[in-house]
């Protein structure tokens, strides 16, 4: 039998949670001196300790925590319901950190009004493109509804290219287009390729028109970030007396595996006047 320190030290919790806990009735002690009231654990009782902190530490509350194991789930159930969990928090955590680095590039162009350089926009002709694309719907064309929808879409392109033996001739490249309702965003992930529709092809085979007049500038990282460099590319239409006349396609000249060494050009085209 362990005092309540000695089952408190092995455990790795404090004295006051196993009290807390006791009076709670999620983990009784197994015997209480009747003259000096002191707690006594035995070494059996870390296999409930470890369920109850592992299912608090996952999010459910004690209540819950108490139902569960009142409930008697075993082992197999129990491994199952704390890796739902994890997966969940894994979710949240994905989303949450998503969600800074968006916060992060709308701070970074903030921080940037004023004075982002616009030298490295260069105007020129883009020649049409043969594409194997997938397409799908965004809510808009913020960060955080494209990547959702665009990076699925790369990757399921890829599977299917693979699964038909044909190799990429050239960069992948994107566009977009306004979607079928207000506010929503037509994305096109597509792969340059050499080859005509065929049967037995799963994708779509479209010639992309040539740009006779494109501003175009080189971003480089995550398109996480993108937003200071697509500014960048806006504000130098505006000064330029060009107007934009359309999205602007995004041109991965360099995706490595890495996000961050990335190496993409926008290309939107532009008229004069």
């Amino acid at each position: 039998m362990f005092s309540i320190g000695e089952f408190a030290k092995h455990g790795r919790v404090s004295v006051r949670m196993l009290r807390h806990y006791d009076a709670l009735g999620l983990l009784r002690p197994a015997r209480v001196d009747p003259v000096s009231g002191y707690r006594f654990y035995a070494a059996g009782q870390f296999a409930r300790l470890n369920r109850i902190i592992a299912l608090k530490d996952l999010g459910f509350t004690l209540q819950q925590v108490r139902t569960v194991l009142d409930e008697q789930v075993d082992t197999g159930e129990l491994r199952g319901m704390l890796r739902l969990r994890r997966a969940d928090l894994e979710a949240a955590m994905a989303a949450d950190a998503l969600r800074l680095a968006h916060v992060e590039a709308r701070l970074r162009s903030i921080e940037s009004e004023g004075h982002m350089p616009t030298d490295d926009v260069v105007v020129k002709s883009v020649p049409a493109v043969r594409l194997a694309e997938l397409s799908g719907i965004a809510a808009s064309f913020a960060p955080e509804d494209i990547g959702p929808v665009i990076q699925p879409l790369f990757a399921e392109l890829c599977r299917r290219l693979e699964a038909a033996g044909v190799s990429p001739a050239g960069p992948a490249v994107a566009y977009y287009e306004d979607g079928p309702q207000d506010g929503t965003i037509v994305v096109h992930a597509g792969m340059t390729v050499a080859v005509a529709p065929r049967a037995g092809l799963d994708v779509t085979i479209v010639d992309l028109p040539a740009i006779g007049s494109a501003a175009t500038v080189v971003h480089r990282g995550s398109m996480d970030g993108v937003l200071t460099t697509a500014q960048t590319l806006a504000r130098w239409i505006d000064t330029s007396g060009r107007r934009s006349a359309g999205y602007a396609r995004e041109v991965y000249l360099e995706s490595p595996e890495d996000p961050d060494a990335w190496v993409t050009e926008l290309q939107e085209p532009v008229t004069t006047g």
